[in-house]
């Protein structure tokens, strides 16, 4: 059954400060069922009333609809960015269009390595090489370490987007990352995205309409043809599908 938002709010007696693995992973066990068919905006609600500071949101910046939501419920926000040093110019013109206007606060985060010492260490162009291991140290690492801060974080998984998120759980636990995972939109069809952008008039990054509709770091993105796989632009002429956050 769906939540309202009053319902959601009856969690707040949950809030937590810095709870426990253990106590995570029950909470999640509890409560991931019933959210499963609630609305966005609600299952948000529910994140903030229950993690309260120690509940953020991430974006890759393809578009800012997890951004533009979480900001109805809970101005001021955190939205973490993870800055990888390879983005195209246009993500990060979406990112400074966000912090700009939105009432969020925008936590860009930058790996250990800067690109030239990373091409020191492990040799020029680690993405081309060896790329688990460019994603691994450029954004696996970097998210994991900001996540050491929060309980909970929300993700812009969509089970639509392809075939190896469609178990995605709207409310879920990582073991690896020993946090609840929060994906609100994951129900949503490409139809449902496509219908908040326009009645909110949420900030797009112009690259989706110049043949990009998943956007990663430029060396490992190409251009889409119409009617084929979103995704198959990443990692192009490779079996690799997925950076590892999500793994």
């Amino acid at each position: 059954m769906s939540l309202s938002t009053q319902a959601a709010r009856d969690f707040k007696g949950t809030h937590t400060d810095g709870r426990s693995p253990e106590e995570l992973r029950e909470l999640v066990s509890h409560v991931g069922a019933e959210l499963e068919l609630a609305p966005a905006e609600v299952i948000i609600e529910w994140a903030v009333a229950t993690f309260g500071e120690r509940f953020c949101i991430t974006s890759s910046m393809g578009d800012a609809v997890l951004a533009h939501l979480a900001s109805t419920v809970a101005p001021g926000i955190d939205v973490v960015f993870l800055d990888t040093g390879y983005h195209f110019a246009e993500t990060i013109g979406t990112r400074d269009a966000v912090e700009a206007t939105l009432p969020v606060n925008l936590r860009t985060v930058s790996t250990d390595l800067t690109v030239a010492e990373q091409d020191a260490q492990y040799g020029k162009d680690l993405y081309r090489t060896d790329p688990d291991l460019c994603c691994a140290l450029r954004k696996v690492k970097p998210l994991a370490d900001t996540l050491s801060g929060y309980d909970a974080w929300a993700t812009g998984l969509r089970r639509a987007e392809t075939h190896n998120r469609v178990i995605a759980p709207v409310v879920g636990w990582d073991a690896r990352k020993q946090k609840v995972k929060v994906s609100p939109m994951a129900r949503w069809s490409d139809e449902q995205v496509e219908r908040y952008i326009a009645d909110n008039g949420v900030l797009v990054n112009p690259l989706v309409y110049d043949g990009y509709p998943s956007i990663g770091c430029w060396p490992c993105t190409r251009r889409v043809a119409p009617g084929d796989d979103p995704r198959s632009g990443r990692w192009a002429g490779t079996t690799k599908t997925e950076c590892g956050i999500h793994a």
